[in-house]
C-alpha cells in the first residue's frame, strides 16, 4: 500500500470536512447540550447523576454520532464527486476506509475527549474517566464504521436519514453495552478489561471489513 497515497487521500478528506464545519460542530454542541440537560431534568443529586453518567454519556455519543454520519456520503452523491471515485482507477476499500477515519477524526476523536468534562459535571467517579476515554475512543469507531454502511446505503434516498437511523441502531446495541459495561464496572472498582477488549476485537473486525461494505452499499446506491 502506497503510503503517501493514502495521507494524500486522508488529508482530502479532512480539509473537505474542515470546510463544512457545522456539520462536525452540530454533534459535538448536541452532544455538549444533551448531557447538561440531564442535571436539569434528574434533579441535582450526585449519588443520582453518577450512577446514571456511563449509561447518559454513552447514549448521548451514540445519537451525536448517528447524527454527524448522515451527511457522510451525501455532499459527493450530490455534487458528482462519488461517480469521480467510482470510476477512478484508486481502490474504493481504501478511499471508504481513509474517509471513515478522517470522519472519526474529526468528529468522534472530538467527542471523546469532550467526555472528561461532561463526566466530571455529572458527577461521575475519576475514576472511571479512563475506561471512559477508552471505550468511547474505541466504540465511536466502531460505530461510525456501522453509521458509514448505512450511510453509503441510503445515499441516494431523498430522506435517508430515518431509513438510516432504522438499519443502524440495532447494529449500535452490542457497541452501547459494551462500551457502558467497560465505565460502569471501572467505577465500581472492578476490572473493565474484557469489555474494552471486545471493543477493540470489534474495532479491527469493523478495520477490514466494513470498507468492503461500504464499497459495495456505495456500487449500488450509485447504479440506482
Amino acid at each position: 500500500m502506497n503510503l503517501e497515497l493514502c495521507w494524500l487521500l486522508l488529508r482530502r478528506e479532512l480539509l473537505v470536512s474542515l470546510r463544512r464545519r457545522s456539520d462536525l460542530a452540530n454533534p459535538l454542541f448536541f452532544f455538549l447540550i444533551v448531557c447538561a440537560l440531564f442535571p436539569l431534568g434528574l434533579g441535582p443529586s450526585p449519588a443520582l447523576l453518577a450512577g446514571m453518567a456511563p449509561g447518559i454519556l454513552w447514549i448521548v455519543a451514540l445519537l451525536s454520532v448517528l447524527m454527524a454520519s448522515d451527511g457522510l456520503f451525501r455532499a459527493d452523491f450530490d455534487d458528482g464527486t462519488l461517480e469521480q471515485v467510482l470510476l477512478s482507477p484508486v481502490s474504493l476499500y481504501l478511499t471508504s476506509l481513509l474517509k471513515v477515519l478522517a470522519h472519526w477524526l474529526l468528529s468522534g476523536l472530538p467527542l471523546t475527549l469532550l467526555s472528561p468534562v461532561l463526566a466530571l459535571m455529572l458527577h461521575m467517579p475519576p475514576e472511571g474517566i479512563p475506561a471512559l476515554l477508552a471505550s468511547l475512543g474505541l466504540g465511536t469507531l466502531v460505530l461510525s464504521f456501522i453509521a458509514a454502511i448505512g450511510a453509503a446505503l441510503t445515499v441516494g434516498l431523498k430522506r435517508g436519514g430515518v431509513l438510516l437511523s432504522l438499519l443502524v441502531l440495532p447494529l449500535f446495541v452490542p457497541v452501547l453495552i459494551f462500551g457502558s459495561a467497560a465505565v460502569q464496572r471501572a467505577v465500581q472498582g472492578m476490572d473493565s478489561a474484557a469489555p474494552l477488549a471486545l471493543l477493540g476485537a470489534m474495532a479491527a473486525l469493523f478495520l477490514v471489513v466494513a470498507p468492503l461494505a461500504i464499497a459495495g452499499a456505495l456500487r449500488v446506491s450509485h447504479d440506482q
